[in-house]
């Protein structure tokens, strides 16, 4: 058995009631000015951090975006030069976390993360940006949060079909990553482990959301499932949701949802032991009909015809695809693609 694993630099503080050491987290970071980002929608969480950080907080930016518009991050950056901050604080989601890295990208700021959702965009290295209805992404280290604070705590007011559909997104990153052409032994452990975390804890918090020991369980398998997507390449899964968001504005997580189990179901047939070891993370021996059910029984959309997409769209999504090289276990045709686009849309497993 040969294999490469590299471990990414990165500092991880969990547990119930972890935010209050947001001031020791700056501290040791030598970090004095903090600009603290979030969505609109997360002002009043922003506002708590902000006071938690005290005379190390010099502003907050609440305009984070999905999907991360070029406009939003050059707004993000200036609002951070003009405050001359040495840092940032992004706290809440994707979108938010995704604002973190693209001021890094650009100023080399550092960011503490502190997810409020199951996204995974903590733990890697991958950046996004959105422009002109195309979505750009890459790798760089320099967008590598320095310190993520995980605490299950503020995830209690996540609306289930929010975590349901967040979950099922730290879900398909595992999935990938169980058949990257870079996967490891080592991932694969966290990939298996993370995809049975979520299975099992998200029917408990839509049971019951502010069930404590779920959303804590929900937490770790996301972070087991993020740190499974920085550790290895993406492919086709997340190629096709970023075009649908980008180009489409689908939102992010519900995307990743109902497409899923039909990139699972043309995939895995050409990956043995990946579907092998989702078999043993589900207790199922057919993977996609579990995750489409599983989902649906939760409350999730079943077909992209839900989220606004039309057929007369796939012209685009294919050009895109095709567009430029990714891994993908199967060689990924115009045909193929148009047939799994027709089954994501009806929302019909073959």
């Amino acid at each position: 058995m040969t294999f490469t694993y590299e471990a990414l630099p990165m500092r991880v503080v969990f547990g119930t009631g972890s935010l209050r050491q947001l001031p020791e987290e700056a501290d040791r970071l030598g970090l004095r000015r903090l600009l603290v980002l979030s969505t609109p929608g997360q002002r009043a969480l922003a506002e708590r951090a902000a006071a938690l950080l005290g005379d190390a907080c010099v502003g907050l930016f609440t305009e984070a975006r999905m999907h991360v518009p070029v406009e939003v991050a050059e707004a993000a950056r200036v609002a951070a030069r003009d405050a001359g901050a040495d840092g940032c604080l992004a706290i809440g989601g994707g979108s938010t976390i995704g604002l973190g890295k693209a001021i890094a990208l650009t100023s080399g700021l550092p960011v503490i993360s502190v997810p409020t959702t199951y996204a995974g965009s903590e733990m890697t290295t991958v950046w996004g940006l959105t422009e002109n209805g195309r979505k750009r992404t890459g790798r760089d280290l320099a967008v590598l949060p320095r310190s993520v604070v995980y605490d299950p705590e503020l995830t209690v007011g996540l609306p289930v079909d929010v975590s349901v559909t967040s979950g099922f997104n730290a879900i398909a990153h595992a999935v990938e990553a169980l058949y990257a052409p870079d996967a490891s032994p080592i991932v694969s452990l966290m990939a298996e482990e993370g995809v049975r975390s979520l299975a099992a804890s998200l029917p408990a918090i839509a049971a019951d959301p502010g069930d404590m020991a779920a959303r804590t369980d929900a937490q770790r398998g996301a972070w087991l499932c993020g740190a499974c997507l920085g550790a290895t390449t993406m492919s086709l899964h997340h190629k096709l949701c970023h075009i649908l968001g980008g180009t489409f504005d689908l939102p992010h997580a519900t995307t990743h949802t109902v497409l899923l189990p039909y990139i699972a179901a043309f995939n895995l047939p050409a990956a043995p032991a990946a579907e092998q070891a989702l078999n043993r993370a589900l207790a199922t021996d057919d993977v996609p009909k579990h995750l489409a059910r599983a989902s649906a029984d939760l409350g999730a959309p079943r077909s992209l015809a839900e989220l606004g997409l039309r057929e007369r769209d796939f012209d685009e999504i294919t050009a895109q695809a095709q567009g430029q090289p990714y891994a993908n276990p199967r060689p990924v045709t115009a045909q193929a693609l148009r047939f799994l686009l027709t089954q994501a849309l009806k929302g019909s497993l073959a």
